[in-house]
């Protein structure tokens, strides 16, 4: 009987041949068993872009073009797969996919749908003031958004595979490339998938979302270069027609020690006129007659903003410092890096004290490094204010306005001037009144947001009134600026207003006359016992340079580079088209036409767009004094004991330095 020494070969031989066949079916099984899994994971990703497209464009009207489908499609396929690569399984994938695509999905089509562009970079930095504007299931539903795609993305990873950090890694290096060269990305994906400047939605939808991220991703980058240097400054005032602002006159009105009138301006979250919705069959006209009446006094005017629906902080940029902004981003957020003489700031130079209420959370949209930045002395937010008037998470306007005139009245008339700024916040989509304010207007629409907004410019323009009979009896010298920060939405699409003609649907079927409505809401300067004045329509950046004027304020300044009084053509820049307005005339510039009457409207905008860059995070070249004036500065030091009028004198009779 052999023994299991003598078997051991022949078994050892006998099973290694029995396991070869099967060491050579098992290999091309497993390359089967890859190849299945891979086309179940891109089958997936297929089956979700059809189902989300559907639903996007039968509930929202929003997706790419039919000639976008193939190059979207593939952007999808290819995430998938860099996700795939890093996935435990097919069915971890699976699931992380879904939720992370959707969401992205969603939340740009809500934004196309409610404010006309899609989603863009800047939003993604942005994004934390949503959390501090909404509450209940709008506030979960959007922690939800943000959430759920990383805790999914969380548990689909492979922690322990070589090849999930492979792909992670190769991730990195791809956008390692586009953080280190994106104006060369920029210009590549440029010419093969083109840029509608002016009309980013149209740009989502030739493009895709991925597509349309990435592209705009680089640009942001790319604008994001070295700071002007002096020469380009200089240059850029000399097409403007400006001069930087003298230190000496700077110090001379803060030795003056003279008081000047109170200035108040006003800033009506989402005001404009419903009388203009046609279609909507308003039963009786929301605004207070008296507030018609006023705003007739003063010519019907407007201002054109830089936004529609919401981004309230540029229009505020505008207002005080007197520079447009000209990009789909909040300029609040991470473009105003240094301490500027905006308004606050140069009034207070002039010994004005300053105040800003807001009864939002304080740092919405960056507020308090904003306001800190550009001068403002005190910041009254939610936290500073009785909320005991609120139309669901809004202080009404007349709580507001009693609440600031508590606080303000007793400095309107002790000798040192005021500027007092009131942004409201009641007014704000979905347009909710409480039980105190029921509705008085009815419509014939069916847009339900047309008839909540009626009902609340009803309330709140017969607030805005109340308020202003108060402060006009304890104030009556004072200057007072109110306007509208922007339209309201008015439902997906453009909603109520497409169903009056007043805007197309989409912005690239917008006419001229669109345009112009798109950015105009009703304006009122009332200059003293003078009473309301004819300004004619301007861009809010304008206002700082009115103000200065109707102050008889001399200074030179930053607030004037952009916006003079007596300009003839006053430019509306917005992403990638402006409106230029002579009188009644209205040009509307857009990117990559070639009008003649537009060449000296995009050198304006190019010089704007320097000076800005330099001013608000830049060297600061335009606010140094030239080289050429050395002695202005030394007749500053040696004037601290004497008169500003015998200063004056002293330059009148000597001369000043040549420059």
């Amino acid at each position: 009987m052999p023994t299991s020494a003598s078997r051991s070969p022949a078994r050892s031989e006998s099973q290694s041949a029995a396991q070869s066949p099967a060491v050579g079916v098992t290999r091309p099984r497993a390359g089967l068993r890859h190849v299945r899994e891979w086309g179940y994971a891109l089958g997936l990703v297929a089956a979700w872009y059809a189902l989300a497209q559907w639903a996007s464009a039968h509930f929202l009207d929003v997706a790419p073009r039919p000639d976008a489908w193939l190059r979207d499609l593939s952007a999808h396929l290819l995430i998938g797969g860099l996700l795939f690569l890093m996935a435990r399984s097919v069915a971890r994938f699976g699931v992380a996919m879904a939720v992370l695509f959707s969401a992205f999905t969603v939340g740009n089509a809500l934004k196309l749908a409610v404010l006309g562009g899609p989603v863009m970079p800047d939003d993604f930095v942005a994004a934390r003031n949503l959390f501090l504007l909404l509450e209940g299931w709008q506030l979960w539903g959007s922690v939800a958004m943000l959430a759920l795609p990383l805790g999914a993305l969380a548990w689909m990873f492979a922690w322990r595979r070589p090849r999930a950090w492979g792909t992670v890694a190769a991730v990195a290096a791809g956008v390692w490339m586009i953080v280190a060269q994106p104006a060369v990305v920029t210009s590549w994906m440029d010419a093969r998938f083109g840029d509608w400047v002016w009309n980013q939605r149209g740009n989502y939808e030739m493009r895709g979302l991925p597509i349309h991220l990435v592209q705009e991703a680089a640009r942001n980058l790319a604008r994001r270069g070295a700071a002007p240097a002096s020469d380009e400054v200089d240059g850029a005032l000399a097409l403007l027609g400006a001069t930087q602002p003298s230190p000496f006159m700077r110090a001379a009105a803060r030795r003056d020690g003279r008081g000047g009138r109170n200035v108040h301006m006003i800033v009506l979250e989402s005001f404009w006129d419903p009388v203009a919705l046609k279609a909507a069959g308003l039963s009786a006209d929301p605004l207070d007659p008296a507030f018609r009446k006023l705003w007739k006094a003063a010519g019907n005017a407007k201002v054109m903003s830089p936004v529609f629906g919401g981004y309230t902080a540029n229009a505020e940029f505008e207002a005080l410092c007197g520079f447009p902004v000209m990009t789909d981003a909040v300029f609040f957020e991470g473009r105003l890096r240094r301490d500027v003489p905006c308004l606050p700031r140069h009034l207070g130079e002039a010994g004005y004290r300053s105040y800003a209420s807001h009864p939002n959370a304080a740092p919405f949209w960056n507020r308090i490094n904003a306001y800190r930045r550009i001068g403002f002395e005190h910041y009254w937010s939610d936290r500073d204010f009785e909320l005991d008037d609120m139309n669901r998470e809004f202080l009404s306007d007349a709580s507001l306005y009693r609440q600031v005139l508590e606080r303000i009245g007793p400095e309107l008339g002790n000798g040192q001037p005021v500027f007092n700024y009131v942004l409201t916040y009641f007014g704000h989509l979905d347009y909710p009144l409480n039980a105190q304010r029921p509705q008085v207007i009815d419509t014939r629409t069916d847009n339900a947001l047309v008839k909540a907004y009626a009902n609340t410019v009803y309330y709140k323009s017969r607030e805005l009134m109340a308020f202003l009979g108060e402060l006009r009896g304890r104030d009556p010298d004072a200057i007072i600026v109110l306007f509208g920060d922007h339209l309201p939405s008015l439902g997906w699409n453009h909603g109520g207003y497409a169903e009056s003609g007043l805007l197309a649907p989409n912005r690239a079927q917008f006419d001229d006359p669109m345009f112009r409505t798109l950015v105009s809401t009703p304006l009122v300067v009332i200059d003293g016992k003078r009473g309301p004045l004819r300004t004619g329509d301007l861009p809010i950046y304008a206002l700082p340079a009115l103000i200065l004027d109707l102050l008889d304020d001399e200074r030179e300044t930053m607030l004037r580079f952009a916006a003079r009084s007596d300009d003839a053509v006053r430019i509306r820049p917005l992403p990638g088209v402006q409106l230029a307005l002579e009188g009644k005339r209205l040009t509307v510039c857009r990117n990559g036409e070639l009008l003649p009457e537009c060449e000296p409207v995009a050198a304006w905008v190019a010089a704007i767009e320097t000076l800005k860059r330099d001013l608000f995070s830049g060297a600061q070249h335009a606010l140094q004094a030239p080289a050429g004036k050395p002695m202005l500065q030394t007749v500053e030091l040696e004037a601290e004991e004497v008169t500003v009028e015998a200063a004056l004198d002293t330059l009148a009779t000597e001369g000043a330095p040549d420059v």
